[in-house]
C-alpha cells in the first residue's frame, strides 16, 4: 500500500475525501499566524541578524545542503554564524542541545548531526528556536543565526526568509495537509525574500543544482570511491529521506543498476534493514549514514552532495543582509 504522500503528487481523486480536513488545517494555520501578528503569541527579536531557510511543503526539498552553503558563505564574508534547528525526533531530556558531527542522532536528530558536519560552525537544536539561538549567541559569540526549517516557527523574528522548492514535485496537488503537501498556502511564497528551486527555476526563482560526490565508506571515511566505479553494477540503494526517489535517480544517472530500499523519513535503522544476502555495495545518503555507522560493514557507502548556486544568489543574499539586517562584519 502506498503512503499518503504518494497520492499528493499523482493527483489522486481520493484526496478529495480529505479536503474538509485541509480546510480545517488552513483555518488553524491562519488563526495561529494571526495570533502572532496581533501579539497574542510572543515573537522574539534576537540581537543579531536571522536568516530562516525552510519550505511550505512537507518532505525533502534540499534545504539542508543549502543551509550548509549559506553558513560557509557567511564565514567568507567575515561573519561568525551559528545554525539552529528543531532537532526533529531527538530524544534528549533537556533542550537546547549543542550538536557536533559526532553527536548521537537519537538524542538530537539525524538532520542536525548531518548539518553539524556540513557547516563546521556552532550548532544548537531545540523545539524552541529562540532558546537554541540564544545559547549560541551567549556561549559561542555568534553574530548571525541561520535557522534550518524555521519558516513556520513564528516565535523567532527573522530578517531574511528563504523558501526552498522541489523543482520536480513542486506543490503536488496544491492542497493543504492532509489532502496535499502544503504546510502553508501558496501565497506565502510572495512574502519570502528568496525562492530557491532544487532544479530548474523560473521567473524570480533561484535555481540550485545538487551534485553527488565520491562515495565514502561508512567504517573508514578515508576510503573514497568515485561513483563511476559502480557503473553498470547492481547496488542496493537505501534512503530514509523526504524524497528518496531523488537519491535513487541520481544513482541511476551515474550508471548503476539500482535496487531500491525506501524507508519513512527520519527512520532509525536496524542492522537487518541494511543487510542483504549478497555482497552488492550498499549506498545511502549522508543523512542516513549518521544513523548507520555502528551498523555498517565493508560494503556500506554513503554519497555526500554539494550544491551549485548561480552567481546572482549570493549577490541577492548579501544585498538583503546589508539592507534589512546589519553591515558585513569585519574579522
Amino acid at each position: 500500500m502506498k503512503s499518503l504522500d504518494y497520492y499528493w503528487y499523482v493527483r489522486s481523486p481520493w484526496m478529495i475525501l480529505l479536503t474538509p480536513l485541509s480546510l480545517v488545517y488552513r483555518v488553524v494555520i491562519w488563526l495561529r499566524r494571526s495570533a502572532y501578528r496581533i501579539g497574542l503569541f510572543s515573537s522574539h527579536t534576537l540581537p543579531v541578524p536571522v536568516i530562516v531557510v525552510g519550505n511550505i511543503t512537507v518532505g525533502g526539498t534540499g534545504k539542508t545542503p543549502l543551509v550548509a552553503w549559506i553558513a560557509t558563505y557567511l564565514k567568507s564574508l567575515g561573519y561568525h554564524p551559528g545554525v539552529v534547528s528543531r532537532g526533529y525526533r531527538g530524544k534528549a531530556g533537556s533542550w537546547p542541545q549543542q550538536v557536533r558531527p559526532d553527536s548521537d542522532p537519537v538524542m538530537v536528530g539525524d538532520e542536525a548531526v548531518l548539518l553539524a558536519g556540513l557547516c563546521t560552525c556552532p550548532m544548537s537544536v531545540a523545539p524552541n528556536r529562540v532558546a537554541a539561538a540564544a545559547a549560541l549567541i551567549e556561549h559561542n559569540h555568534c553574530d548571525i543565526i541561520v535557522s534550518d526549517d524555521g519558516l513556520q516557527h513564528y516565535a523567532l523574528q527573522r530578517d531574511v526568509e528563504i523558501a526552498v522548492i522541489d523543482g520536480i514535485r513542486r506543490f503536488g496537488n496544491g492542497l493543504s495537509l492532509p489532502a496535499g503537501p502544503l504546510r502553508e498556502p501558496l501565497k506565502r511564497l510572495t512574502e519570502v525574500d528568496i525562492v530557491v528551486v532544487n532544479g530548474l527555476g523560473s521567473g524570480d526563482e533561484f535555481p540550485m543544482k545538487m551534485k553527488p560526490g565520491a562515495a565514502i565508506k561508512l567504517i573508514d571515511a578515508a576510503q573514497q570511491c568515485e561513483l563511476s566505479a559502480f557503473n553498470d553494477q547492481p547496488v542496493h540503494a537505501v534512503a530514509a529521506i523526504g524524497n528518496p526517489e531523488r537519491f535513487f535517480a541520481s544513482l541511476r544517472q551515474a550508471g548503476m543498476l539500482v535496487e531500491e530500499h525506501a524507508f519513512p523519513d527520519h527512520y532509525f535503522f536496524r542492522k537487518e534493514d541494511i543487510s542483504f544476502d549478497d555482497d552488492k555495495p550498499v549506498l545511502m545518503t549522508g543523512k542516513d549514514a549518521v544513523k548507520c555507522r555502528h551498523l555498517a560493514g565493508s560494503n556500506h557507502w554513503y554519497v555526500p552532495v554539494t550544491i551549485d548556486m548561480t552567481a546572482e544568489f549570493p549577490v541577492r543574499l548579501q544585498g538583503l543582509l546589508q539592507m534589512k539586517a546589519a553591515p558585513v562584519c569585519a574579522e
